[in-house]
This record gives C-alpha cells, structure tokens and sequence, in this order.
C-alpha cells in the first residue's frame, strides 16, 4: 500500500493573503523556499531570513508573475547579533507580523562538538536557541497582529525509539562534558523545538498568537549538504535508492502551510502536527497526523517545557 501524503486541501491553498506578513527562516532552498513560494502565490509578502543573502535573492527571482511581494535579508542564527540586527531591521521595516515559520536547521557532523560564535554547541545553537531569540523578540510584532501564528520546524528524529528517547540534558546542553554524538545532539535540539512551541502556547493563550511545532517529512532538500565530505557522499548515493520513501519539498512544506493558514489549526495552538514518514521508529505513528501526540514524553512534559524557556532566557541575555 501506497505511503498516504498528507496535503493541504484546495481552500487553505487559494486563500487570499495579501496584505500579510510574513517571516520564513532558510527561505532560500528546500522546504523554506516551498512554503515561501506558496505564500507568494497567496497573495502574502515573505520576508526571507537567509544566511546566504545572495542565494535567496537569486530563488525569489522565480516568483516573477506570483501574486505577492518578498524581501531577502541577512540572518545568521548562529550569530546572537545577527538576530538582533534583523528583528531590528525588520521592526523599522514593517509594522505587522502575521505569521513566523522558523524552518532553518542544520546538523553538524564529526566526531567533536563545534560551537558558535556565543559559545553555545552549534546544532542546538542553530535549530533552536537562534529561533528562541528571534521569536521572543517578535512577539509584541506578533501580539499586535493578532490572530497570529508562529511555526517551528522540527523533527522525527525528537521521537527516538521506544528503548531510547532524546532528552534536554540541562546539566551539560552544549556537550562540554559528553560525548558528542552528530544525530543525539540533533535530536536533543528537535525535542527542545517541541516544548517551546508547547510553552509558548500555553503563554500567548489570551494573546491571539498560536504556536506549532512540526515535522515536515523526509524533505528531498538540501539538508546536510553543509556537513563533511562522508555527509555529502551518503546524501549523494542514498537519494534515489530513497526517493520513494521520502517527500519532494513542496509536500513537505505542506504541514507548515496547514498550520500558517487552515482555519482549524488554531484550535491546536501548542500541539505538534507531523508528516506521515517511514522514519519513526513507533510504527503506528508512521502515518503522521495534523495534530498528532509526539512519542517522546520527554518532548511533552511542561515543567520541562517552562525550565527550559527560563534556561533559553538566561543563555541569550534576555534576563540581563
């Protein structure tokens, strides 16, 4: 039997958004650029945050004739600063945000841990803490906007295994002290992508602003091509022995679609929504679901959800 893709259905994508905002992190290939594309299309205005500026003005040239607007900026999410400067940028650009889709992501291999520029470990650093910033400093953006809506992208790797589930090791986040392992520190930063969206939901409650966390799918994107040579060579060999199995980026940017424009998804402000997908290790979550409960109880557990936006605070001196 066929793998059912989970899409989108005819209304959500036809409808109109002109007039407004909004904001897609690595908008400048793969999933970003799908669900910035289909934003265009919609009539919406993306501001695509991109490290590489000159790649992402280079893939807007192909929204030529697409009903909306976009802007490309600069933004480094393993540069604290860098942050700063956009949301900056961007507030003295635009007075509303309707929606934030923190889709950039990176895994960082070899056999020792690299950090950025702030010390922190850098798949952590990337995937979650340059996000956590950027999204805190939107929120009143957000909050005047309202209803709003903010999307962070994680993964199915956040669900581990049955026998093994990835958890925040608050007592060493950054692997000063563990082993460092490429894909755990990759699952430790997709878990922590989960329970933000779930305490940032529970916090803008009365606000107007939902949040998700999602799982887009097994993207044929780009992902890892930054990594070492052994990272590029595997990607290059499995890709089509793995194409029936993995998602093309247009239906991979499905879920963040559903979750930025369906009129139901607001009524699961916190939950997590996930892509059917062959890589989940617990098969009767293989199907995906638009919400679905994660597998992990470590990803869902709200004390842990509050320590770790106080930790997140104090890490990017907003608790200076």
């Amino acid at each position: 039997m066929a793998r059912r893709v989970l899409r989108c259905d005819q209304k959500t994508l036809e409808k109109d958004v002109s007039g407004k905002v909004y904001i897609v992190t690595g908008a400048n290939s793969g999933v970003g650029l799908e669900t910035t594309r289909q934003l265009v299309r919609q009539g919406g205005h993306v501001v695509m945050a991109c490290r590489r500026v000159e790649a992402g003005e280079e893939e807007a040239k192909t929204f030529g004739g697409l009903k909306g607007g976009w802007e490309v900026m600069g933004l480094d999410l393993a540069d604290l600063q860098s942050v700063r400067d956009f949301v900056t940028s961007f507030c003295d650009s635009y007075e509303r945000l309707d929606g934030l889709v923190c889709n950039a992501g990176a895994v960082f291999m070899g056999s020792e841990a690299a950090y950025t520029v702030d010390g922190f470990e850098k798949t952590i650093g990337v995937n979650y803490l340059g996000h956590f910033l950027l999204t805190e400093l939107l929120l009143d953006v957000l909050k005047k906007s309202s209803p709003s809506r903010m999307v962070i992208v994680s993964s199915v790797v956040h669900a581990g295994r049955p026998t093994n589930r990835p958890q925040i090791h608050f007592d060493d986040l950054h692997y000063r002290e563990r082993r460092y392992r490429a894909f755990d520190a990759y699952a430790e930063a997709k878990v922590a992508d989960v329970l933000y969206a779930k305490e940032l939901a529970e916090r803008l409650r009365d606000a107007g602003v939902s949040a998700f966390s999602v799982h887009p799918g097994w993207a044929r994107s780009n992902f890892g091509s930054g990594g070492n040579l052994l990272m590029r060579t595997l990607l290059t060999i499995m890709r089509p022995l793995t194409r029936g199995l993995s998602d093309s980026n247009e239906d991979s940017a499905q879920t963040s679609l559903h979750c930025l424009l369906s009129d139901s998804a607001s009524d699961h402000s916190g939950a997590y929504f996930s892509q059917s997908s062959v890589l989940y290790r617990d098969k009767e979550y293989k199907k995906g679901g638009w919400p679905m409960d994660s597998p992990n109880p470590n990803a869902t557990d709200m004390e842990t959800a509050v320590e770790l936006v106080q930790v997140s605070r104090q890490l990017v001196g907003l608790d200076r």
